[in-house]
């Protein structure tokens, strides 16, 4: 599905409206409530996550939920980099702008110490948390960069500062995805240099902390627990839409914790 593109920077409403903002593994909870949120603000969003029936789930409740907002849904295989950059080139091509990725590919593998890691976690955490952030953040950079006001959001973990014995695997990759994001803002930060005038990066890529989210269906689950220190998945979304009301030079290449740090 495709609608008439647009040139030039949202002009009415908030700083979403009428943007369009990509959100990858939008099947999960997490990708769910930032659906919504960014479909209330006005967006335009372009969903995608490997399982299209969560996918599918996630998008019919925005859609509803907000009649009238543009979601749409498509199964992309962000492990293949030409398929990441096919979504990112159809996007900007259909809709005229892209002005967001939202990173929220997720996956988690433990052990009960460091000696019993098994290395095939590594494998599995490689794929997941590290090159998905490197094909999108490829595939999206230049059309970020030409939106003038564009974002690529990274939700990252408070491990990967502080990893434990048994999170090795898992540490490691959310700390080499944030390495990445942050070489992204760099390159923002010296496109703004190029460009002139007040050398304001075009974009910002920004990591948001958290120690762990929360959704209703793990409230459900464990009824008694007291979640300390967990972000709702409701409250993520709003920190992820507040992102475009601040200036870019503000938020990029910063590691923005959403739980008190220790």
């Amino acid at each position: 599905m495709s609608v008439s593109g647009t040139d030039g920077p949202p002009t009415s409403g908030g700083p979403l409206e009428g943007a369009v903002v990509a959100v990858a593994g939008a099947g999960g909870p997490a990708g769910h409530a930032v659906l919504l949120r960014l479909a209330e603000a006005g967006a335009t969003v372009l969903a995608a996550d490997a399982n299209p029936v969560r996918l599918a789930e996630g998008v019919d409740a925005a859609r509803f939920a907000h009649g009238g907002a543009t979601v749409l849904g498509d199964t992309v295989d962000l492990l293949d980099p030409a398929a990441a950059r096919r979504w990112a080139e159809r996007a900007e091509r259909e809709f005229g702008r892209v002005d967001g990725l939202v990173h929220l590919v997720g996956g988690w593998r433990g052990s009960a110490s460091f000696a019993e890691t098994d290395l095939a976690d590594w494998d599995v955490l490689h794929d997941l948390l590290i090159r998905t952030v490197q094909h999108t953040s490829l595939a999206f950079a230049g059309p970020l960069e030409r939106s003038g006001n564009g974002r690529y959001v990274l939700i990252s973990a408070a491990g990967a500062a502080r990893p434990t014995a048994g999170n090795a695997a898992y540490a490691a990759a959310k700390a080499a995805a944030e390495a990445w994001t942050l070489a992204l803002a760099d390159d923002f930060r010296k496109a703004g240099r190029r460009a002139g005038g007040e050398g304001a990066p075009p974009a910002a890529a920004t990591v948001l902390v958290v120690k762990a989210l929360l959704h209703d269906a793990l409230r459900a689950e464990r009824p008694e627990a007291a979640f300390t220190g967990f972000t709702d998945v409701r409250d993520l979304a709003e920190e992820v839409r507040v992102l475009w009301d601040r200036p870019a030079a503000e938020i990029n290449g910063r590691r923005l914790p959403l739980v008190p740090e220790s």
